[in-house]
């Protein structure tokens, strides 16, 4: 069957809606027609096309070699994709749809349609209304797909509706995030992070049908029958859901324990003043490969979404001999489930907790002040919007030299750097180096030649000023933590006593 190309978009029946019923709704769409962004003139549509799904081209990721597509055709969801264009400018919604059918590919599925309905608001009862419910069913049936995804959080009732009207699977974004999370969990505290994640996402989406329903009872009364057949008992729902609190209160503790763990590396950082910077960023930007050229940590390095789930930790310096450690944290993404960020509250931490953010954007993508907006809303909800930030624009060898210009413009103080080539490293090095927090105590010491791990400790932890061997040991003018100071300070010498 061939399908009408995005020029001619997919005609309603005429027994979607009676007659009335699309007078009134070609009124509203007169009457209240979608709030243009600011400086935006807005796309002129007519009534058929306003009212109508648009297809999105290039959205299909079927194979031309017919021995592969087969393959991929077994092994591979066939799905559509959905969203709601409710604000901002076409090309924005566009966008959105892209990155929807990225995370899609990601979870292991082939994207065959990508579909965009224009509305002030989304359909409280079916996310796009219930004459595009119809629309989207020929979609699915013209082209043999098995799920819909939908770009946005749904109801329950949004979720159990669309799936009875288009008679195949239906999820939405978070589900698909999820799903991806599940997959790339390899660490114990990862797997459970996920786990619990996707358990208080379930426990509001529980369903039954039938005797699902019915009420619970045990033995011979199991029948309605007899002596323990006439209470109230307990229905399907009602087990599942308190089997999942109490899954959730283990998983809780268990993560509790494993941050102790955490807490104790961390401590011991903080008690050494060894300062942190964590590297925070748009999920795919290019995080783990800056990691690993900065300090060779060989963490996996991939062009997917959320390839990193665990934080990686490691230790480098500065070029005067300071050490201070390096983490790569999860990526982030438009409109992030709150349950993810709830679940990763351990993990972000590092985050909330480091002295320099090293904000990561990926300079060839089609939005990247919408990717750095999205970042910044995420640290701003688990504490991090005062860390000190440092943007570092990445994929320079990709990107387009004028978007380049306008983000260094827009950014001041910004570094442009390519992970893959290398260019811009030693800048970046050197601005994480001015970033780092300076030691606040002055110290003048003449230190015994047999105090040689205190002279070790002050290259590692301080920041040396003047250094000189006389017979007597080693005088150094350095500026220290406080700590390191007040162990120093039984060494002045002489003449610096009052």
């Amino acid at each position: 069957m061939t399908l009408p190309s995005p020029q001619h978009p997919i005609e309603a029946p005429e027994a979607d809606a009676p007659r009335d019923e699309r007078r009134v709704d070609e009124r509203r769409d007169r009457d209240d027609p979608v709030a243009p962004a600011a400086g935006y003139d807005g796309e002129q549509f007519d009534l058929a096309d306003r009212q109508s799904l648009r297809r999105v081209a290039g959205m299909s990721t079927e194979l031309t070699d017919v021995t592969e597509v087969e393959y991929r055709r077994l092994r591979l969801e066939r799905v559509v994709l959905i969203s709601v264009w409710t604000s901002g400018t076409e090309a924005d919604a566009e966008n959105a749809l892209a990155e929807l059918k990225q995370l899609a590919e990601t979870a292991g599925s082939e994207v065959l349609e990508g579909l965009i309905q224009r509305r002030k608001l989304v359909d409280p009862s079916t996310y796009i209304g219930r004459g595009k419910v119809e629309e989207l069913r020929e979609v699915v049936q013209a082209t043999g797909a098995d799920t819909v995804i939908c770009d946005g959080e749904l109801a329950p009732a949004q979720l159990r509706t669309l799936e009875d009207k288009v008679k195949v699977k239906v999820i939405d974004r978070t589900a698909l995030i999820l799903d991806i999370f599940a997959q790339h969990a390899k660490s114990a505290e990862g797997k459970a992070q996920v786990e619990l994640a996707q358990l208080q996402y379930l426990k509001q989406r529980l369903r039954g049908w039938g005797g699902n329903l019915s009420r619970q009872a045990g033995g011979r009364a199991s029948g309605g029958a007899g002596i323990g057949g006439r209470g109230p008992g307990e229905t399907k729902l009602e087990t599942d859901r308190r089997r999942i609190n109490s899954r959730i209160a283990k998983l809780r503790a268990e993560l509790r324990e494993m941050d102790s763990t955490r807490e104790v590396k961390r401590a011991g950082r903080r008690r050494h003043q060894i300062p942190s910077v964590a590297i925070v960023g748009y999920t795919n930007a290019g995080k783990s490969s800056l990691l690993n050229r900065l300090t060779g940590a060989g963490v996996l390095v991939e062009d997917a979404l959320f390839a990193t789930l665990d934080p990686t930790t490691r230790r480098s310096q500065t070029s005067d001999g300071r050490d201070f450690t390096l983490t790569d944290t999860v990526g982030f993404v438009r409109h992030l489930p709150h349950d993810l960020v709830e679940a990763f509250a351990s993990t972000l931490e590092e985050s909330a907790s480091a002295d320099l953010l090293v904000h990561v954007v990926d300079g060839s993508d089609p939005d990247p002040q919408g990717q750095i907006a999205a970042v910044r809303e995420v640290l701003a909800q688990i504490g991090a919007q005062k860390v000190p930030e440092l943007i570092v624009i990445n994929k320079a060898d990709a990107a387009d030299p004028d978007t380049l210009t306008v983000l260094r413009g827009q950014y001041r103080g910004a570094v442009i750097v390519s992970a893959r080539t290398g260019t811009g490293l030693d800048e970046l090095r050197r601005a994480v180096e001015e970033g780092l927090p300076s030691p606040s105590v002055g110290v003048v010491a003449l230190v015994p030649y047999a105090r040689g791990d205190l002279i070790d400790r002050v290259h590692h932890e301080g920041e040396i000023d003047q250094l000189e061997h006389t017979a007597d040991g080693t005088l150094l003018r350095a500026r220290l933590h406080p700590g390191l100071a007040a162990e120093l300070a039984a060494f002045r010498p002489a003449d610096q006593l009052s």
